[in-house]
């Protein structure tokens, strides 16, 4: 018997699996089709209702922002040009758009796929991802940002989608229990904080504040989200630190690395969990970059932000064929430590 298309997560494909084809997705039973980029199924009342989206490169008024997405919906044949302008109004009787509509009206979670052809702070190199469920917040009638090739308006069905919470994006209640677990340990942290800085006497010229979690919640994240786009990157680097370069082997022969995040994931960060986002490091480096110790430049240059005696480090971060990593993460995490913690002289 095969696997059933569902609303909402669909049974044994965890959210960060990947396909190479469309046709594997839609084996998968993540989507209806291998080629539209809206799936609908039939509801329990024989109504159809939209299941999943792809983002794949499709119409020039789509935004992907990761936690959010502003979809365009669909018309029937050729209807838009190679660089993704439509060429006619699109209709909300078109069954696509208000399969997707009627989802919305009935608060429906979205599977979201997203391609290689698709921006590429989020987008998989060569390959298809299942990135998890979304809400539909809002629908609207709205005006394309580009005119028809006759000059004319064109009119686009647009949907508003946000991603939905990540106890929402697991799949079995232990994982929830402990991301429940860890939000709890950031609001007593934040409590925490924001009750020291009411009470606390001026910082001194050697005294600071801690920015990131405290080290139980850092490790315990590293444990439970080493996800399926981490061990991508490490199976890629062979787990070679890009930083340092350092290979950890163990007594069995298997190598020992971390997927490490450049915009933390979680609050206050809010970075997602994708290839372009991870870096392949050893367990002193992973350490480093997370406490602002050493960061990477727009060219690739590794920047010593904080000394380590002993420790050597490559000149340029290594970066793999099939590897993308986006200059917006690292522009991210240099600004934050710059403003978090201003470096000494060394």
């Amino acid at each position: 018997m095969g696997i059933e298309r569902v609303i909402g997560h669909i049974e044994g494909v965890p959210v960060g699996a990947l396909f190479h084809r469309r046709l594997d997705v839609q084996r998968a039973q993540l989507h209806q089709t291998n080629q539209r980029g809206i799936s609908w199924l039939v509801d329990t009342d024989g109504s159809k209702v939209g299941d999943a989206i792809v983002l794949h490169g499709g119409y020039a008024d789509d935004e992907d922002h990761w936690e959010w997405i502003r979809y365009t919906g669909a018309s029937e044949g050729r209807d838009k040009d190679s660089t993704g302008r439509l060429l006619r109004s699109q209709s909300w009787s078109y069954t696509d758009n208000a399969a997707l509509r009627l989802s919305y009206e009935r608060r429906h979670p979205i599977r979201v796929i997203r391609g290689y052809e698709g921006d590429p702070r989020y987008s998989p190199s060569n390959s298809y991802r299942y990135d998890g469920l979304y809400e539909i917040t809002d629908v609207r009638t709205a005006t394309s940002k580009f005119p028809a090739p006759d000059g004319s308006p064109i009119d686009i069905c647009q949907f508003d989608l946000r991603r939905l919470p990540d106890q929402r994006q697991v799949q079995t209640s232990v994982e929830r229990r402990v991301i429940e677990v860890l939000e709890e340990l950031d609001d007593e942290r934040a409590e925490q904080e924001n009750g020291q800085q009411e009470h606390a006497e001026p910082l001194g010229e050697h005294q600071s504040v801690e920015r990131f979690p405290e080290s139980r919640s850092m490790r315990v994240r590293r444990l439970i989200r080493d996800t399926a786009a981490a061990q991508r990157i490490k199976q890629l680097y062979e787990g070679e630190c890009q930083l340092c370069g350092l290979r950890l082997v163990g007594p069995d022969g298997r190598p020992y690395s971390e997927g490490a995040h450049i915009r933390p994931l979680g609050r206050p960060h809010h970075g997602p969990d994708v290839e372009p986002n991870i870096l392949c490091l050893c367990p002193t480096c992973h350490v480093r970059l997370d406490i602002g110790a050493i960061a990477v430049a727009e060219d690739g240059s590794v920047l010593v932000r904080a000394d380590l005696s002993g420790a050597r480090l490559l000149p340029k971060l290594t970066v793999k064929d099939g590897h993308r990593v986006h200059p917006e993460y690292l522009r991210y995490h240099r600004t934050y430590w710059e403003q978090a913690v201003p470096a000494r002289r060394l």
